[in-house]
């Protein structure tokens, strides 16, 4: 037996840490029938641990048609489905508090600001941007249509105190829309619109980087674009994407790619926005996908398969585009998200002593010879500590 010495310690700060990925939160969206008015699959939410490789369903959203969003911010995560906005308890699970807002789409945290983007088919509203309290998700404000957005708006990110939220009128066929409103965070008034133009039609998701943004245009479902925004100038670049028929169905910025997916196809491509290309490269998968979401602490990416009726299952590939795990998850997996800690949060957890113990990695695979590991967490005897 070798003397392994390992150290895991409340660090303090300016000490070695480092992130670990704590759990994986999962929005099903279920099954809900429009013909009969019947929700056949509900809601659930689902946390997968990577140490323990163990999904459990943490939450089932009574009522809810479908859902549309789920994000993490501190000890909370919340969600957005259907005509609820709700925030819950990041260790207990526990509802915290809850909101009707009808039409709720995407919702982003700024400060102490809870963001939603609003839209619903066959509706029309007279704020499609509205403004909640994180703390209990009281209303605080919102932009009608004769000061904000007139149409259905969508993804939101932020950078430099200002937020842009695209506004595609995704539920109006034929009339959809190809532009970004720019919200000042400061003093929460509507700045302007910038036009990505003709070819760049229903922005669906929104990617940002330190200097751009990046939009996957869907357009009126007979085809797809990418949009590149100088986010110094506001000036844009619209490139379509070849040979395609309907849109794209799912996106994420891996790294400093994009990964995406035509609707309905089973090749997982690759487009590098420094090249502006009119086609991705395929990068070796081949499955058809609903959600993509790209763990950045262990490069990783995520990607969900359903039929939409009686199943959903999340598949997991290293940066060489192997498959190194999977797991069954609720009906339409829709949105996957990360839970990402310090390892100073972790459990204090330190000795030096001889050890035949049985150690795994974050997927759950025996280690053999611990000492020759880099430096990172494993799980122990049921526990997650941190090699240093």
């Amino acid at each position: 037996m070798k003397k392994v010495v390992f150290v895991l310690c409340l660090i303090y700060q300016g000490v070695m840490a480092q992130n670990v990925v704590n759990q994986v939160l999962l929005l099903n969206e279920g099954r809900y029938d429009y013909t009969t008015g019947e929700i056949e699959t509900p809601v659930t939410i689902g946390s997968y641990d990577p140490v323990t490789s163990i999904y459990s369903v943490v939450d089932t959203i009574e009522g809810a048609r479908f859902a549309s969003d789920i994000i993490v911010n501190g000890d909370y995560f919340y969600v957005a489905a259907d005509t609820q906005l709700l925030k819950y308890d990041l260790n207990t699970y526990d509802l915290l508090a809850s909101q009707s807002v009808t039409g709720v789409r995407n919702i982003l945290i700024v400060n102490d600001n809870l963001f939603v983007s609003r839209g619903e088919y066959g509706i029309s509203f007279n704020s499609y941007f509205q403004i909640y309290s994180k703390s209990d998700l009281t209303f605080i404000s919102e932009l009608d249509t004769s000061e904000g957005p007139k149409w259905t708006t969508q993804n939101m990110v932020h950078t430099d105190n200002k937020l842009y939220v695209a506004i595609n009128n995704g539920f109006e066929w034929g009339n959809e829309k190809s532009l970004i409103g720019v919200l000042d965070l400061t003093t929460l008034s509507y700045l302007e619109e910038i036009d990505l133009g003709s070819d760049a039609t229903n922005p669906d998701n929104m990617l940002i980087t330190d200097d751009y943004i990046y939009t996957v245009n869907n357009k009126n479902w007979s085809g797809a674009s990418f949009s590149k925004l100088d986010l110094s100038t506001h000036s844009s670049t619209t490139i379509n994407v070849s040979d395609v028929s309907t849109g794209c169905g799912t996106s994420c910025l891996r790294g400093d790619k994009i990964n995406f997916q035509i609707s309905m196809d089973s090749v997982l491509l690759e487009w590098d926005p420094a090249t502006l290309l009119s086609s991705g490269n395929p990068v070796g998968i081949n499955q058809n996908f609903y959600e993509l979401a790209y763990d950045e602490v262990n490069n990783y990416l995520y990607a969900s398969k359903t039929d939409y009726s009686t199943y959903g299952k999340v598949q997991v590939y290293d940066s060489d585009n192997n498959l190194v795990s999977e797991f069954d998850c609720g009906v339409s997996p829709g949105t996957i998200v990360f839970d990402v800690r310090n390892t100073t949060s972790l459990e204090d957890y330190s000795f030096n002593q001889i050890q035949d113990d049985v150690f795994f990695d974050l997927f759950g695979r025996k280690i053999n010879q611990i000492e020759n590991q880099p430096k990172g967490v494993y799980i122990r005897s049921g526990k997650k500590i941190f090699r240093q």
